[in-house]
């Protein structure tokens, strides 16, 4: 399988980090794809007219998009899905929890495209900073159940969303008044499958 992948996509983060838990990250045949909002991939849209990352190519020349999609399938390859539960209620929860940090990603992903403009919309930026506090007061509150609850989607949504944060927001300490939230993000970042996914800023 070939994968469009970029080492500092926090959604190509999450197809990595599931390949890894899985064991199948030697299927997985990367190719080093820039995907910038302002300017379309030629190549890219070949196989992903959105222009967007991680796309997968199966061997049969199909493709997927995007990173809930792609995960989804990695994580059913065996027929034994683990990341992704089949029990409704558990299930419910890991969705949710992947919409929570998928969304909190994309916020923080057109936050910092904002900050790169030359005149960055204020209104934009306070929007999402009462946004951010929420979701991270949100998330403190859900810091002793993400501990409990098997290792899931959510889990690695929730995950990547945050070291997102230490990547591009470096010099904003969420963890001063998340302390629980921090203890969990600790333990998620101390996996070899989270290890192994480090993001890279090469440009």
């Amino acid at each position: 399988m070939k994968l469009h992948w970029s080492p500092r996509s926090p959604f190509v983060r999450k197809v990595m980090i599931v390949a890894h838990e899985r064991g199948i990250i030697d299927r997985l045949t990367c190719m080093r794809t820039v995907a910038a909002t302002a300017k379309p991939h030629a190549e890219l849209m070949k196989d992903n007219p959105l222009s967007k990352i991680p796309t997968l190519i199966l061997d049969d020349g199909t493709v997927l998009y995007d990173s809930r999609v792609i995960c989804e399938y990695l994580d059913a390859i065996d027929g034994m899905p683990k990341l992704f539960p089949h029990e409704p209620k558990a299930r419910l929860l890991a969705l949710r929890r992947q919409a929570l940090g998928d969304g909190f990603l994309d916020m923080m992903v057109l936050l910092r495209d904002e900050r790169m403009r030359t005149q960055p919309s204020q209104a934009h930026m306070a929007s999402t900073a009462v946004r951010k506090r929420a979701i991270l007061k949100s998330l403190e509150g859900e810091a002793d159940s993400l501990m409990r609850t098997a290792f899931s989607i959510g889990h690695v949504a929730i995950g990547c969303a945050l070291s997102y944060l230490d990547f591009r927001f470096a010099d904003e300490d969420w963890r001063k008044d998340h302390l629980r939230l921090a203890d969990w993000h600790a333990a998620f970042s101390a996996r070899p499958s989270v290890r192994a996914t480090q993001p890279v800023d090469d440009s």
